[in-house]
């Protein structure tokens, strides 16, 4: 029986992507092949799960005529969605193609404010709902404490869930041995966590281990951009190289990478099978314009000759 992801999305967007044949202070830019898709960590990683052909749901605050508009497009694909009402509109996010430098411009607002009934609403949401994993992803919005991601995860633990995390900042912190089942951060967020950069993959794969060992996670997803990325678990260490792909945008593979790896953990695919379909989902979504854009399809030709695999195995602590 498929195994139900449902995510969780507290401050989602409508996103826009577009393209400028030059950006420059002070002019008017003229911009063009508009594109609109709901946005926000956990709706991305919805969106990609099911085009996997996964079982999921899309939890999210929705407010105003742009929480409207992201329901509408989430209808539109197909992809299962309930929305926690909140009195403020949500946020836009903007990025811009530079045609002239061939540089991406991305402006990220803050989002809507959130009361405490706001989130003890999102709360009761997701306890109203069955789940085997619970994947929150994105930031907070602005009324929204930084423990709130805590709470949720002994919450889901508590009823025999699974909990995947990724998150930045004090939201992060806060929520470091809590019972997160899978956590996720980029390397400068792996550092926050650390307390040091670390620049060597085998310092890397080290100190995963050792942040797995500590409690802070069952299991740790670092990605490395095109170093690849890391799998920590209590049993090993697997490290997998990114796969070279023509890159259009950034926006949203962080999100796809995370929806393969937990759909693979969710199949009970071995951990380094799981890492190959999560880097797999997040070079299907740099090479499309839009957030998330990953094709089933572009992501099994990339599998078909995946990269190898190197593994370090460490006893169980």
């Amino acid at each position: 029986m498929p195994r139900r992801i449902v995510t969780l999305t507290v401050n989602p967007a409508v996103d826009l992507a577009t393209t400028a044949k030059s950006v420059q202070p002070g002019h008017k830019i003229r911009t063009f092949d508009e594109r609109y898709d709901p946005g926000g960590g956990g709706i991305n990683v919805a969106k990609v799960i099911s085009e996997l052909g996964g079982q999921t749901l899309a939890l999210f605050a929705s407010g105003g005529v742009t929480g409207r508009f992201v329901e509408e497009m989430l209808t539109a694909a197909k992809v299962p969605w309930h929305a926690v009402p909140i009195r403020n509109a949500c946020r836009v996010c903007v990025t811009v193609h530079d045609q002239s430098k061939g540089l991406e411009y991305r402006f990220v607002p803050a989002g809507p404010q959130l009361t405490e009934s706001d989130c003890a609403n999102i709360v009761a949401a997701l306890r109203e709902v069955d789940a085997d994993w619970v994947v929150a992803s994105g930031s907070l919005a602005p009324g929204v404490p930084p423990e709130f991601y805590s709470q949720v995860a002994r919450m889901v633990i508590g009823r025999g869930a699974k909990f995947a995390l990724d998150t930045s900042g004090q939201a992060l912190k806060a929520s470091l041995g809590q019972g997160i089942s899978l956590l996720k951060p980029s390397l400068s967020e792996f550092a926050s966590v650390v307390g040091q950069e670390v620049r060597d993959l085998p310092g890397q794969m080290e100190q995963a281990k050792r942040v797995v060992q500590s409690g802070a996670a069952d299991m740790i997803a670092l990605t490395l951009g095109a170093d690849g990325a890391i799998l920590a678990t209590v049993d090993e260490v697997v490290h997998a190289p990114a796969i070279p792909v023509s890159e259009k945008t950034g926006v949203g593979a962080g999100d796809s990478f995370l929806a393969g790896l937990v759909f693979g953990l969710a199949e009970r695919r071995p951990p380094r099978d799981a890492l190959r379909l999560a880097l797999a989902c997040g070079a299907a979504a740099v090479q499309s314009i839009g957030t998330a854009a990953v094709r089933r399809t572009v992501v099994d030709a990339l599998l078909v000759d995946p990269p190898e695999v190197a593994a370090a195995r460490h006893p169980r602590p």
